[in-house]
């Protein structure tokens, strides 16, 4: 009889009881922990969700010198660690630690900015929560670098599983984040785990989900995916367009900070006079905080203004470009729906639908999570929504935006084009892709004699090529 190996099933089995139990007590942690922020969060924007015009000026400036002072002491104290406080460099280079000591300051940071009106997002602090949580439990524990690792995706997952009531999209997203085009499956059941328990956590505890679920009547209609798909193709424009509208603010405050010897808390403080003024002038105040009313109506197929994507990612842009912290994947939800609502009364379709189908490609394309927003896509508005006609427009917009993130430490797994190279394992605010040298050899010989001689080299090329016959016979031969 054949020796039947039991050692390899009993290690798998120790290792799905282990992390039922280190990512179910990931989940339970966070869970409570994002829990209390969100309710914080709803308290407090709630108090001041409704203020007058003139309050804005107040409120602003003094919630950008706060953002401005508590980043300043937290870059000092990170400073002091030798630790960074981010979830990319936990994973990718601190080997699973994260400054823990001061976790409460992003929260606080994101309650300040979002009650005084700065347009930003919620998820931020709760997955930078949730990493936190995650490294403290791996240091009590005592556990290796790798299972480190694990533990502080777990807590990103479970982070975005609380936010959004998405426990599958929200896990995956905490794996898939990490890298372009490459995920970890050794991450995936810890992830799933604490997602779900987090999620369950934040139900018990009073935290409201919305329900979208979205009816898609009849049959599959390849004329409407074609739309859908092509509703995703002008989605990975928008992302493109807000992607690069984050890092120019970013980058423009920073060369005025350093031109002018400007005190660094000063910054968001400009931000907040920038901000007060555009909703004096011009721009209406839903666009401020949160604007998940603007994103309940897209989705719910009211109409919305077609301009509504531009001036959310001029508020987003500039308060978190100057200074203010906050989420961005909220944001991003929000420019989907607006954009897919207006883009699916364009192109003859339910705006609801289109709104649903901005929404998820505009997070896979700006996340560069395309599997994740399918699935978030699913778990919101069904699966006929989320599997028929959403997933072929998020893929589109993830390729459309190239290689551009709202995360400049997310790292290039693998280039999104077989005619595009890129180093692997660098962050994508460092790396420049290039063109392939086999690209770049056609386009020379084009330019020097035209297509018709590229053709003819490419004939030849296929003509020399030998079969696959005679390269066994060939081998064949060889003694």
């Amino acid at each position: 009889m054949p020796r039947i190996d039991l050692l390899e099933p009993t290690v798998m089995l120790a290792t799905v009881v282990q992390w039922l139990i280190l990512a179910s007590l990931t989940g339970l942690v966070v869970g409570a922990g994002a829990s209390a922020f969100l309710h914080a969060l709803f308290f407090m924007t709630g108090r001041t969700q409704s203020m007058p015009l003139w309050s804005y000026w107040l409120l602003l400036p003094a919630a950008g010198l706060a953002n401005g002072l508590l980043m300043g002491w937290s870059l000092r104290c990170q400073q002091a660690a030798g630790l960074r406080d981010s979830i990319f460099a936990a994973v990718n280079e601190q080997g699973g630690r994260m400054p823990w000591r001061i976790f409460w300051i992003k929260p606080l940071a994101a309650i300040i900015t979002l009650a005084s009106g700065g347009s930003a997002g919620k998820e931020g602090p709760c997955s930078h929560l949730g990493a936190t949580l995650g490294a403290w439990l791996g240091q009590v524990f005592r556990l290796n670098v790798e299972l480190r690792h694990r533990i502080v995706a777990c807590g990103v997952s479970a982070g975005f599983a609380s936010v959004f009531g998405t426990p599958i999209g929200g896990a995956i997203y905490g794996v898939e984040m990490l890298v372009i085009g490459r995920i970890r499956h050794d991450f995936l059941f810890p992830a799933l785990i604490a997602g779900v328990t987090a999620f369950q956590v934040s139900k018990a505890l009073d935290i409201p989900y919305e329900d979208y679920a979205l009816a898609v009547r009849g049959p599959f209609s390849e004329p409407l995916f074609l739309r859908t798909l092509l509703i995703g193709i002008l989605c990975g424009l928008v992302s493109r367009f807000f992607v690069d509208m984050v890092q120019a603010v970013r980058r423009f405050c920073l060369r005025v900070q350093a031109r002018w010897s400007i005190w660094p808390p000063l910054m968001p403080v400009a931000g907040g006079v920038v901000l007060a003024l555009l909703v004096t002038l011009q721009v209406p105040t839903d666009y401020l905080g949160l604007s998940l009313p603007l994103m309940d109506q897209a989705l719910a197929g009211g109409s919305v203004a077609g301009s509504g994507f531009f001036w959310k990612t001029l508020l987003v842009a500039i308060t978190l470009g100057s200074g203010f912290y906050g989420g961005i994947v909220t944001p991003q939800f929000v420019i989907g729906a607006l954009t897919g609502n207006s883009l699916g009364l364009l192109f003859g379709i339910d705006p609801a639908l289109g709104a649903a189908v901005g929404l998820v490609s505009v997070v896979a394309a700006c996340s560069n999570t395309p599997l994740a927003a399918i699935l978030m896509g699913v778990e919101l508005f069904g699966a006929e929504t989320g599997t028929l006609y959403a997933a072929g427009a998020a893929i589109a917009a993830y390729l459309i935006i190239g290689h551009r993130s709202v995360y400049p430490d997310q790292r290039v797994g693998h280039a999104k084009s077989s005619w595009l190279r890129a180093r692997s394992d660098i962050p994508v605010g460092q790396e420049k892709i290039h063109l392939s040298w086999g690209l770049v050899r056609a386009w020379h010989q084009w330019r020097a004699h035209g297509w018709q001689s590229l053709w003819q080299a490419r004939s030849r090329g296929q003509r020399q090529e030998p079969s696959p016959d005679s390269v066994r016979q060939s081998d064949d031969r060889q003694p």
